[in-house]
């Protein structure tokens, strides 16, 4: 049981760390929420989404390192030096943090909002690189079952995420607005980074 719930608390961890970020993508989820303006089919539409590419990069990453023994190790090392930029980057943000806020445009037809947040999610080449690559490259190091277990973990946060995000928008559309909170969030972000870095380092 531990080799799946340790991989699966991690996989939590990492993709938490990797999808609360200030981006295009969560200042929609937000904006829609605030105006219960199709906010169910949004939220759906960016859960399934990135539920669909994590298992597309856990499975592919794991059936590559399997074949490729050799890949694994360079997979392991390239996800350390990632993990540790994108703490170093989340330190950054720690030391100026920004606000996540909901923009002032217009409404536009509820079709029109799902497309929208189609597009804010696939046209982003940062999903790909984050759920695919990132969190593909990170499972496909616990083998099996582990690696699933890491990817139904990050699938998890971005549930628990977007949901709360949306359907919380509301409550949360204050606390998101001050800076002091984006700070310990993004350092916590940096340290969670590290941990997940450091793994992977004494587990080659």
């Amino acid at each position: 049981m531990s080799s799946f719930l340790a991989p699966a608390l991690a996989g939590l961890g990492t993709g938490a760390g990797l999808i609360i970020a200030i981006g295009p993508q969560n200042a929609y989820v937000l904006r829609q929420g605030l105006r219960r303006r199709g906010i169910v089919p949004v939220v759906l539409v960016c859960i399934l989404s990135d539920i669909s590419l994590i298992a597309a990069g856990v499975a592919g990453m794991g059936a590559l390192a399997g074949r490729f023994p050799v890949l694994l190790e360079a997979v392991r090392w390239g996800g350390v030096a990632f993990l540790v930029g994108y703490a170093v980057l989340a330190a950054r943000r720690a030391l100026r943090p920004e606000v996540l806020q909901a923009d002032a445009a217009p409404d536009s037809p509820r079709t029109g909002v799902v497309l929208t947040a189609v597009a804010l999610t696939w046209l982003n080449p940062h999903v790909y690189l984050d759920t695919m690559v990132l969190l593909g490259s990170v499972a496909a190091t616990k083998g099996d079952p582990g690696r699933w277990g890491f990817g139904l973990g990050a699938m998890l946060a971005s549930t628990l995420w977007f949901a709360l995000l949306g359907l919380g928008a509301r409550g949360l559309s204050g606390l998101l607005a001050k800076p002091r909170v984006w700070r310990l969030v993004d350092g916590l972000i940096a340290l969670q980074m590290l941990v997940v870095a450091a793994g992977l380092v004494l587990a080659a």
